[in-house]
């Protein structure tokens, strides 16, 4: 919203009056209004010492102060605290509340009429402090309440002269009031947030004391202009500011509509609230916001175990490139929290914070990101059961070797060499992974891989006669990229080289099986091929019971007339629905292979991973396959605060052209 800098202020918040030069009163009552006369005047002091502590340069400006020290609030009451801090500037002098409270002075003045006199307001001395104090209960009758403008004539608006009667409370006609209970009704008329200044008058008439409250309203409403505010929209503020125009200025709606617009900031996580509040003549409202914007960010490594400053191995950059937060734009909790949690998937940090703290320049913060490096990797060694493999009591049994660094050349780079060995299937990987690489905007990431592996053949072509098993051998090696394409959505794209082929019990290259079937789509002992590697996936949440959708499309390129050309798809999808306490999960996937492959690159129906209750591959194999399931789980409730979760499993699956391709 643009500026209006042509606008000068002219309004005043505060009415003290000076002391009447015709005493003629009791000293009682003049006691009792000198002493609210001292009253007045501690409110205002009081309100002054509340900004005693913000210190700055002296020509600095009291709203540029309170800006800062709003920041600074903010910085050191984490999770954000909005406070308000409203204002209305009598020439040199700023008072700041919220919501705004104007002092009043309580004193006697003639009405133009003979039939009363004035009475002098008398400062007490130091002699007559403890007088003055006697007489603070002490109760004056009161014979009529009127409302005036401070001129002493009736307001020109009646609405305006009902709200402040309404809001009397102990001030009625035929009354005896004391002197604090005249201050509490005065605070009420202010605090109806009608009127910039309330001031008692006591008139002595032949009837008896009139008490008239001359008030000033507030100007009507006819323009906003807001300084500081670069992320909070112009359509927020034209909204909460569009049922005012034209009315008379309520100080407590303005307090609301300054509320919502730090509850605004709050909501989001934003360092930002309103510092001060400024009504120039015409009816212009001045909004000051103060948004702290980032500074500047750094990495600061804690040691593991002593939690002090450290050097890290890491580089500083790697970090900083993960973060959306970025120097200017005005800091976001939320954001900073998603900062930490990208940092930490990044899976080389055990711990990580975000601190801010004051910058030296006015509304803005450093951010300091405490982290904890894990140790960069090692050797590992374990075993298990190949899924693969069913059959036997011990053939599935298989072992393993690995080294891996998780943060090579302190770059977040990726490097794992692995060994699995079983009396069957065997398998050695190399794997290189940059999840950034240097230079690229878009988050992309590469990925190296060269294996050899030695897998079961019995999946697609069954044993051979003697009952000796066969295995398929094959050798690959290419490089895949990955990057974000949408939220929710990644791509995969890769060019992979394999050299396959078939193998019985000795290691000897067949090209047959038991049936007289070929193993290979070349008739060769092997097959070559380069596949162009195409995959996008969409996840939900992550959780098991989340949506899932994957499509993966593989090209066979015969660069060389002996290398296969075919074309092969697939998809699966997978949907979870909550019906009150039970769970249920569909999945759906499905196939198809068009061109010259090998057949041991057939679709395998059956295991844990398609058709559970069936060996791997034991339902059939196939150019093209669809399988369907569902999954229903609930609880079983057997005693209060237990329970066990039933599961039942549903599938289906049509394959077309089996084993013998």
């Amino acid at each position: 919203m643009r500026q209006n800098n042509g606008v000068s202020f002219t309004s005043s918040s505060l009415k003290i009056p000076l002391p009447s030069s015709n005493p003629s009163l009791s000293q009682t009552l003049a006691s009792q209004l000198a002493r609210t006369r001292h009253s007045a005047f501690q409110l205002i002091d009081s309100f002054r010492s509340r900004f005693n502590y913000v210190k700055g340069p002296p020509t600095r400006s009291t709203e540029s102060t309170l800006s800062e020290f709003g920041i600074h609030s903010l910085i050191r009451s984490c999770p954000l605290l909005c406070s308000t801090s409203l204002s209305q500037t009598t020439q040199n002098h700023n008072i700041a509340k919220s919501p705004l409270l104007c002092a009043a002075s309580l004193s006697l003045s003639p009405m133009g009429s003979t039939e009363s006199t004035q009475a002098g307001l008398e400062v007490p001395q130091k002699g007559q402090s403890t007088t003055a104090s006697r007489y603070d209960e002490e109760r004056v009758l009161i014979s009529e309440v009127l409302v005036r403008n401070k001129d002493g004539e009736e307001l020109e608006r009646k609405d305006l002269e009902m709200e402040a009667l309404t809001a009397l409370k102990a001030c009625r006609a035929n009354s005896a009031l004391t002197v604090r209970e005249v201050q509490e009704d005065v605070h009420r008329i202010i605090d109806s947030g009608y009127f910039s200044s309330c001031m008692p008058v006591a008139v002595d008439t032949r009837d008896g004391i009139r008490l008239v409250f001359q008030v000033e309203p507030n100007q009507e409403f006819h323009g906003l202009v807001c300084e500081g505010a670069n992320v909070l929209p112009s359509k927020f503020l034209e909204n909460a500011f569009r049922d005012g125009h034209g009315k008379v200025i309520n100080l407590k709606r303005l307090d609301e509509v300054i509320n919502s617009i730090n509850g605004w900031y709050m909501e989001r996580g934003l360092f930002g609230l309103v510092s001060g509040v400024d009504i120039f003549s015409g009816g212009i409202i001045r909004l000051q916001v103060a948004e702290a914007e980032v500074n500047n960010i750094s990495i600061r490594f804690l040691d593991r175990k002593t939690g002090e400053p450290t050097k890290g191995k890491t580089k500083s950059e790697t970090i900083l490139r993960q973060l959306t937060t970025k120097k200017g734009q005005v800091y976001s909790m939320l954001q900073g929290k998603r900062d930490v949690d990208t940092v930490s998937t990044m899976g080389i940090m055990a711990d990580v914070s975000i601190i801010p703290q004051p910058a030296g320049d006015a509304g803005k913060v450093d951010l300091i990101m405490n982290v904890v490096e894990r140790p960069s990797g090692g050797f590992s060694a374990g075993g298990g059961i190949s899924s693969g493999i069913t059959s036997g009591p011990l053939s599935g049994l298989i072992g393993s070797f690995a080294y891996s660094h998780r943060n090579l050349f302190g770059r977040n780079q990726k490097l794992n060499i692995s060994l699995e060995r079983g009396q069957i299937d065997s398998i050695f990987r190399i794997n290189y992974t940059d999840p950034w690489i240097e230079g690229d905007d878009k988050r992309t990431s590469r990925t190296i891989i060269v294996q050899n592996s030695r897998t079961p053949g019995t999946l697609v072509h069954g044993n051979q006669h003697d009952n000796s098993s066969l295995s398929i051998g094959r050798v690959t090696a290419g490089v895949e990229f990955s990057r974000p394409i949408r939220p929710k959505w990644s791509g995969t794209a890769g060019l992979i080289f394999q050299h396959a082929g078939a193998r019985d019990e000795k290691g000897n290259p067949i090209i047959k099986d038991f049936y007289g079937s070929p193993l290979t789509a070349s008739g060769k002992p092997y097959d070559d091929m380069l596949l162009a590697k195409f995959e996008s996936v969409y996840t939900g949440s992550g959780d098991q019971g989340s949506s899932m959708f994957a499509f993966n499309m593989e090209q066979g390129l015969p660069v060389m007339p002996e290398w296969l050309f075919f074309n092969r798809v697939n998809a699966r999808a997978r949907k979870g629905v909550e019906i009150g306490p039970t769970r249920l999960l569909l999945s759906l996937s499905g196939g198809h292979v068009v061109g010259n492959f090998s057949p041991h690159e057939a679709f395998a129906i059956g295991g844990t991973n398609s058709v559970r209750g069936y060996e791997e591959g034991a339902v059939g194999s196939g150019r093209s396959y669809v399988v369907g399931s569902s999954e229903v789980s609930f609880p079983l409730v057997i005693l209060p605060g237990q329970g066990i979760s039933l599961e039942v499993d549903m599938g289906m699956a049509l394959v077309s052209e089996w084993t013998h391709l």
